[in-house]
Formats: C-alpha cells, sequence, structure tokens
C-alpha cells in the first residue's frame, strides 16, 4: 500500500431485499474496486440491513465508490466511517492443534491474555473466538501460527461511528 492510499471502512444502509449484496459487490467488482472486507447485518429497523465494507485506494477511489454506491436505488445512505473517530470490530474463530499438555495451557495462556474465549474443547484441538480490532486479531493468528491453525474464519470489520457526546 503507498502512502496515498489507504483502507477506507464504507458504511452502506440498504433496503433489505433479495439481491443486494449480489448488485452492489457486482457493480464495485465491474469497476475494477476491491473488496478488502464485506460484512452485511440487519438493522435496528427490520426493513434495512447495513453493509460495512473496507476498500483500498486514495481518495479518488474512495469517492467514486461512493458515487457508484449513490446511484444503486437499493442504497439508502452511505458514509465513510473511516473519516470519523469509529469503533471497530472483527471476529475470528480459529482451530488450533491443543494436545493436552504443556502446548494446551500455553495456548490457553495467550487466549487469555488477548481476551479471547476457547469455545470448543477435542481430544487434540481446541476452537477459540476472538474478537477487537483487526490488528489485534491479525496479532492473534500470528502468535497461534507455530501451534498449528488447523481451520480459521473470520467476520470482516463492523464498525460504528462514536456518540458526539462522547
Amino acid at each position: 500500500m503507498t502512502n496515498s492510499e489507504q483502507r477506507h471502512v464504507i458504511s452502506a444502509l440498504v433496503q433489505n431485499v433479495p439481491g443486494v449484496l449480489a448488485h452492489i459487490s457486482g457493480m464495485l467488482a465491474s469497476r475494477g474496486f476491491n473488496i478488502d472486507s464485506l460484512a452485511v447485518g440487519e438493522t435496528e429497523d427490520t426493513h434495512l440491513s447495513r453493509m460495512t465494507f473496507v476498500v483500498v485506494g486514495d481518495d479518488r477511489v474512495l469517492e467514486q465508490v461512493g458515487k457508484q454506491l449513490e446511484k444503486i436505488v437499493t442504497v439508502v445512505r452511505v458514509l465513510d466511517i473511516s473519516s470519523s473517530d469509529f469503533v471497530e470490530r472483527d471476529l475470528l474463530l480459529m482451530r488450533v492443534q491443543a494436545p493436552v499438555g504443556a502446548k494446551r495451557s500455553e495456548i490457553r495462556e495467550l487466549v487469555d491474555i488477548f481476551r479471547g474465549k476457547i469455545v470448543d474443547v477435542g481430544p487434540q484441538e481446541i476452537i477459540v473466538e476472538i474478537s477487537g480490532r483487526e490488528n489485534k486479531v491479525q496479532a492473534f493468528i500470528e502468535r497461534m501460527r507455530p501451534y498449528g491453525i488447523s481451520e480459521l474464519v473470520r467476520t470482516g470489520r463492523i464498525a460504528m461511528t462514536r456518540s458526539l457526546n462522547a
């Protein structure tokens, strides 16, 4: 990533109708924009969903993505969250090799340090849940690599702007 390129967190409030995700992701892909991370979920209004995605590029890329999104009929509002003070989270589930003994104890200690949870325990593996900022989740992944990661899944980044009265 060059100095002029940065990660932009964009939130799009969209109508909760079939095909919106495919339409938006297809439109971005057809115009050469790469989505680094994508999370979609319902909102407090059952008729609306929120798409939070991360695109990498300069301010021109951000402007073009915003303009393209606003042209889509099912898009209600687009916000560049990264231009504000915001809270972000990423959720990770990871299956890691953890035979009973010292290795498992080391892993449990690292999970505690990263304020994670062990959500499943098997004879040779455990499943760990970690949430937090993207860099925290990435740091945990790197710490776990030497132990043997069997499987890993992430939600993608979700974000909200902070309250103005904070």
